[in-house]
């Protein structure tokens, strides 16, 4: 039992390890490399063998993320290479970098709209 909770903790270190260098990494590449928008890196999920990071992003105006999405996705390759020569001495293997949308920004929008009415 104790092995699980040694392994979540390990996990979440991991985790907010890749969210802080994907955060810069993002950064360092300008709002002009996403046309323009604001993009933000709101959470990372990591698997429990640490092969797969799912990378949550928040996209400001929310009209562009299907076009930020896909410039993301487009460079996965790129991007999971920097977070590789970031994170290289404490990780052993490099994860797999799966981005989402994460649209809770869209829908704090929404309850303020309604409320506002």
């Amino acid at each position: 039992m104790e092995n699980n909770t040694a392994e979540s903790t390990r996990q979440l270190k991991v985790a907010r390890e890749i969210q802080r260098e994907m955060a810069e990494i993002i950064r360092s590449k300008g709002m002009a490399a996403f046309d323009g928008a604001l993009v933000s890196v709101s959470g990372v999920k990591i698997s429990s063998d640490l092969s797969v990071a799912k990378i949550y992003v928040s996209i400001f105006p929310s009209a562009k993320a299907d076009a930020v999405m896909g410039r993301l996705k487009e460079n996965v390759r790129a991007l999971r290479g920097e977070l590789g020569r970031a994170m290289g001495k404490q990780l052993r293997i490099v994860p797999e970098i799966i981005f989402f949308l994460d649209s809770s920004l869209d829908y704090v929008e929404h309850i303020d709209e309604l409320l506002k009415k």
